[in-house]
Protein backbone atom coordinates (compact mmCIF):
# COMPACT_ATOMS: atom_id res chain seq x y z
CA UNK A 1 0.00 0.00 0.00
CA UNK A 2 1.60 3.37 -1.17
CA UNK A 3 2.53 6.13 1.32
CA UNK A 4 2.29 9.92 0.07
CA UNK A 5 3.94 11.17 3.42
CA UNK A 6 7.39 12.95 2.80
CA UNK A 7 10.13 10.54 2.79
CA UNK A 8 12.41 10.73 5.53
CA UNK A 9 15.98 10.84 4.49
CA UNK A 10 18.07 11.87 7.41
CA UNK A 11 18.56 9.08 9.38
CA UNK A 12 20.14 7.89 5.77
CA UNK A 13 23.91 8.32 4.95
CA UNK A 14 23.44 9.17 1.35
CA UNK A 15 26.66 8.06 0.67
CA UNK A 16 26.59 4.42 1.55
CA UNK A 17 23.24 3.18 -0.13
CA UNK A 18 23.52 0.05 -1.45
CA UNK A 19 24.34 0.27 -5.25
CA UNK A 20 22.18 -2.59 -6.13
CA UNK A 21 19.19 -3.86 -4.07
CA UNK A 22 17.00 -7.44 -4.45
CA UNK A 23 13.40 -7.68 -4.36
CA UNK A 24 11.58 -11.08 -2.95
CA UNK A 25 7.71 -9.80 -3.59
CA UNK A 26 6.50 -12.27 -1.07
CA UNK A 27 3.30 -12.11 -0.02
CA UNK A 28 0.61 -11.10 -2.52
CA UNK A 29 -1.72 -13.78 -2.03
CA UNK A 30 -1.91 -13.71 1.88
CA UNK A 31 -2.56 -10.11 1.84
CA UNK A 32 -5.57 -11.02 -0.27
CA UNK A 33 -6.82 -14.05 1.44
CA UNK A 34 -6.76 -12.17 4.45
CA UNK A 35 -9.00 -9.75 2.98
CA UNK A 36 -11.38 -12.20 2.07
CA UNK A 37 -10.28 -11.38 -2.20
CA UNK A 38 -8.90 -13.51 -5.13
CA UNK A 39 -5.67 -13.91 -5.20
CA UNK A 40 -5.18 -11.79 -7.80
CA UNK A 41 -5.87 -8.89 -5.90
CA UNK A 42 -2.89 -8.81 -4.25
CA UNK A 43 -0.80 -9.08 -6.71
CA UNK A 44 -2.64 -5.80 -8.19
CA UNK A 45 -1.96 -4.35 -5.05
CA UNK A 46 1.78 -5.40 -5.26
CA UNK A 47 2.50 -3.59 -8.35
CA UNK A 48 1.14 -0.95 -6.14
CA UNK A 49 3.96 -1.46 -3.87
CA UNK A 50 6.50 -2.47 -6.26
CA UNK A 51 6.37 1.12 -8.09
CA UNK A 52 6.03 2.61 -4.48
CA UNK A 53 9.50 1.28 -3.78
CA UNK A 54 11.29 2.20 -7.46
CA UNK A 55 10.38 5.94 -6.24
CA UNK A 56 11.97 5.35 -3.13
CA UNK A 57 14.64 3.56 -4.77
CA UNK A 58 15.05 7.13 -7.20
CA UNK A 59 14.84 9.26 -4.04
CA UNK A 60 17.87 7.48 -1.74
CA UNK A 61 19.78 7.11 -5.13
CA UNK A 62 20.26 3.59 -5.58
CA UNK A 63 21.44 2.22 -9.18
CA UNK A 64 19.66 -1.20 -9.31
CA UNK A 65 16.79 -2.54 -8.13
CA UNK A 66 15.69 -6.27 -9.00
CA UNK A 67 12.28 -7.14 -8.71
CA UNK A 68 11.39 -10.88 -8.58
CA UNK A 69 8.57 -10.91 -10.71
CA UNK A 70 7.65 -14.70 -12.17
CA UNK A 71 9.84 -17.74 -11.36
CA UNK A 72 10.75 -20.27 -12.89
CA UNK A 73 9.00 -22.81 -10.42
CA UNK A 74 5.66 -20.20 -10.44
CA UNK A 75 4.19 -22.59 -13.33
CA UNK A 76 3.31 -25.27 -10.84
CA UNK A 77 0.75 -22.30 -10.11
CA UNK A 78 -2.79 -22.73 -10.84
CA UNK A 79 -3.60 -22.18 -14.50
CA UNK A 80 -5.82 -19.71 -14.03
CA UNK A 81 -2.93 -18.15 -11.73
CA UNK A 82 -0.18 -18.73 -14.36
CA UNK A 83 -2.50 -16.62 -16.98
CA UNK A 84 -3.06 -14.22 -14.67
CA UNK A 85 0.76 -13.41 -14.08
CA UNK A 86 0.99 -13.54 -17.51
CA UNK A 87 -1.32 -10.71 -18.21
CA UNK A 88 -0.70 -8.70 -15.77
CA UNK A 89 3.08 -8.52 -16.46
CA UNK A 90 2.26 -7.73 -20.13
CA UNK A 91 -0.25 -5.04 -18.76
CA UNK A 92 2.57 -3.94 -16.32
CA UNK A 93 4.59 -2.65 -18.98
CA UNK A 94 2.37 -1.23 -21.48
CA UNK A 95 0.98 0.91 -18.55
CA UNK A 96 3.91 1.90 -16.68
CA UNK A 97 6.35 1.98 -19.88
CA UNK A 98 6.62 5.42 -20.43
CA UNK A 99 6.40 6.41 -16.81
CA UNK A 100 9.43 4.79 -16.15
CA UNK A 101 10.89 6.51 -19.36
CA UNK A 102 10.23 9.80 -18.46
CA UNK A 103 11.44 9.42 -14.94
CA UNK A 104 15.05 8.24 -17.00
CA UNK A 105 14.90 4.85 -15.37
CA UNK A 106 16.42 2.07 -18.13
CA UNK A 107 14.28 -1.08 -17.31
CA UNK A 108 16.19 -4.45 -18.33
CA UNK A 109 15.01 -8.23 -17.93
CA UNK A 110 16.37 -11.13 -16.67
CA UNK A 111 14.79 -14.73 -18.02
CA UNK A 112 14.67 -17.77 -19.74
CA UNK A 113 12.79 -15.72 -22.83
CA UNK A 114 13.56 -18.98 -24.65
CA UNK A 115 11.09 -20.84 -22.56
CA UNK A 116 8.05 -21.73 -25.69
CA UNK A 117 5.69 -20.86 -22.22
CA UNK A 118 6.42 -17.43 -22.32
CA UNK A 119 4.18 -15.92 -24.74
CA UNK A 120 5.42 -13.80 -27.88
CA UNK A 121 3.33 -10.47 -26.93
CA UNK A 122 5.32 -10.16 -23.47
CA UNK A 123 8.97 -11.41 -25.10
CA UNK A 124 7.67 -8.74 -27.46
CA UNK A 125 6.59 -5.66 -25.05
CA UNK A 126 9.84 -6.72 -23.04
CA UNK A 127 12.19 -6.05 -25.65
CA UNK A 128 10.46 -2.75 -26.65
CA UNK A 129 10.60 -1.26 -22.96
CA UNK A 130 14.77 -2.33 -23.01
CA UNK A 131 15.22 -0.88 -26.12
CA UNK A 132 13.48 2.52 -25.23
CA UNK A 133 14.95 2.88 -21.81
CA UNK A 134 18.39 1.36 -22.81
CA UNK A 135 20.05 4.61 -22.32
CA UNK A 136 18.35 6.28 -19.61
CA UNK A 137 20.78 6.29 -16.73
CA UNK A 138 18.98 7.51 -13.28
CA UNK A 139 18.48 3.86 -12.29
CA UNK A 140 17.92 0.34 -13.81
CA UNK A 141 14.97 -1.47 -13.00
CA UNK A 142 15.53 -5.30 -13.69
CA UNK A 143 12.38 -7.38 -13.42
CA UNK A 144 13.40 -11.27 -13.28
CA UNK A 145 10.66 -12.97 -15.05
CA UNK A 146 10.50 -16.58 -15.47
CA UNK A 147 14.16 -16.61 -13.64
CA UNK A 148 15.30 -19.12 -11.87
CA UNK A 149 19.38 -18.81 -10.52
CA UNK A 150 19.91 -22.09 -11.31
CA UNK A 151 18.49 -22.45 -14.59
CA UNK A 152 20.53 -19.02 -15.18
CA UNK A 153 23.99 -20.93 -14.04
CA UNK A 154 23.46 -23.94 -16.14
CA UNK A 155 22.67 -21.97 -18.96
CA UNK A 156 25.92 -19.99 -18.75
CA UNK A 157 27.80 -23.22 -18.37
CA UNK A 158 26.52 -24.58 -21.34
CA UNK A 159 27.71 -21.46 -23.24
CA UNK A 160 30.79 -21.55 -21.69
CA UNK A 161 31.49 -25.41 -22.65
CA UNK A 162 29.92 -24.56 -26.23
CA UNK A 163 32.53 -22.11 -26.53
CA UNK A 164 35.43 -24.21 -25.36
CA UNK A 165 34.75 -26.69 -27.54
CA UNK A 166 34.41 -24.41 -30.76
CA UNK A 167 38.01 -22.90 -29.76
CA UNK A 168 36.35 -19.59 -28.75
CA UNK A 169 37.49 -19.62 -25.24
CA UNK A 170 40.80 -21.65 -23.94
CA UNK A 171 40.03 -24.19 -20.52
CA UNK A 172 43.07 -21.78 -18.62
CA UNK A 173 41.24 -18.73 -19.17
CA UNK A 174 37.76 -19.99 -17.76
CA UNK A 175 37.32 -18.20 -14.20
CA UNK A 176 34.12 -16.01 -12.74
CA UNK A 177 33.91 -13.73 -15.11
CA UNK A 178 34.29 -15.91 -18.12
CA UNK A 179 30.97 -17.27 -16.75
CA UNK A 180 29.45 -14.66 -15.38
CA UNK A 181 29.32 -12.60 -19.14
CA UNK A 182 27.56 -15.76 -20.15
CA UNK A 183 24.33 -14.72 -17.37
CA UNK A 184 20.65 -13.56 -18.70
CA UNK A 185 22.21 -10.14 -18.00
CA UNK A 186 25.89 -9.90 -17.56
CA UNK A 187 26.25 -6.38 -16.68
CA UNK A 188 24.04 -6.58 -13.17
CA UNK A 189 26.26 -5.83 -10.10
CA UNK A 190 26.51 -7.70 -7.51
CA UNK A 191 23.35 -7.49 -5.22
CA UNK A 192 24.17 -5.20 -1.83
CA UNK A 193 20.77 -5.83 0.11
CA UNK A 194 18.46 -8.72 -0.46
CA UNK A 195 14.48 -7.56 0.97
CA UNK A 196 12.44 -10.10 1.17
CA UNK A 197 8.96 -9.28 2.82
CA UNK A 198 6.55 -11.55 4.25
CA UNK A 199 9.22 -12.41 6.95
CA UNK A 200 9.92 -15.80 4.88
CA UNK A 201 13.71 -16.42 5.46
CA UNK A 202 14.90 -18.20 2.05
CA UNK A 203 16.59 -17.06 -1.08
CA UNK A 204 14.22 -18.94 -2.96
CA UNK A 205 16.59 -19.48 -6.55
CA UNK A 206 16.90 -15.63 -6.41
CA UNK A 207 20.38 -14.46 -8.22
CA UNK A 208 21.91 -16.86 -6.09
CA UNK A 209 25.75 -15.94 -7.50
CA UNK A 210 24.96 -12.35 -7.29
CA UNK A 211 24.21 -12.36 -3.88
CA UNK A 212 27.00 -14.27 -2.66
CA UNK A 213 28.01 -11.58 -0.09
CA UNK A 214 24.74 -9.75 -0.12
CA UNK A 215 22.94 -8.45 3.49
CA UNK A 216 19.47 -9.86 3.96
CA UNK A 217 16.51 -8.21 5.11
CA UNK A 218 13.18 -10.04 6.18
CA UNK A 219 10.46 -7.57 7.05
CA UNK A 220 7.15 -9.38 8.43
CA UNK A 221 5.60 -7.26 6.11
CA UNK A 222 3.29 -8.50 3.01
CA UNK A 223 4.74 -7.24 0.06
CA UNK A 224 1.68 -4.77 -1.13
CA UNK A 225 1.86 -3.11 2.12
CA UNK A 226 5.67 -2.48 1.47
CA UNK A 227 6.52 0.96 0.57
CA UNK A 228 9.00 3.39 -0.08
CA UNK A 229 9.36 3.92 4.31
CA UNK A 230 10.15 0.26 4.73
CA UNK A 231 12.67 0.70 2.12
CA UNK A 232 14.49 3.63 4.00
CA UNK A 233 14.28 0.96 6.87
CA UNK A 234 16.17 -1.26 5.53
CA UNK A 235 18.81 0.31 4.21
CA UNK A 236 19.42 2.31 7.27
CA UNK A 237 19.69 -1.63 8.96
CA UNK A 238 21.99 -2.77 6.05
CA UNK A 239 23.66 1.01 7.03
CA UNK A 240 24.68 -0.30 10.28
CA UNK A 241 26.12 -3.91 9.37
CA UNK A 242 29.77 -4.67 8.93
CA UNK A 243 30.51 -5.48 5.85
CA UNK A 244 33.51 -7.55 5.60
CA UNK A 245 33.43 -9.89 2.41
CA UNK A 246 35.38 -12.76 3.75
CA UNK A 247 38.11 -10.18 5.76
CA UNK A 248 38.42 -10.89 9.64
CA UNK A 249 36.69 -8.09 12.29
CA UNK A 250 39.19 -5.50 13.10
CA UNK A 251 41.09 -6.07 16.34
CA UNK A 252 39.74 -3.92 19.74
CA UNK A 253 42.94 -2.00 21.67
CA UNK A 254 42.50 -2.09 24.80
Amino acid sequence: MTNDAELDLSRVDLERVPRHIGLILDGNGRWANKRGLPRTAGHLAGEEALFDVIQGGLALGVGWLTAFTFSTENWDRSPEEVEFLMWFNEDLLTRRRDELHAQGIRMAFSGDFNDSRVPERNRRHMAEAAELTADNTAMTVVFAFNYGSRAELVQAARLLAEDTLAGRIVPDSIDAQALRDRFWLPDMPDVDLVIRSSGERRLSNFLLWQSAYAEFSFPGILWPDFDRHALVDAVVDYQHRDRRFGGAVDAVDG
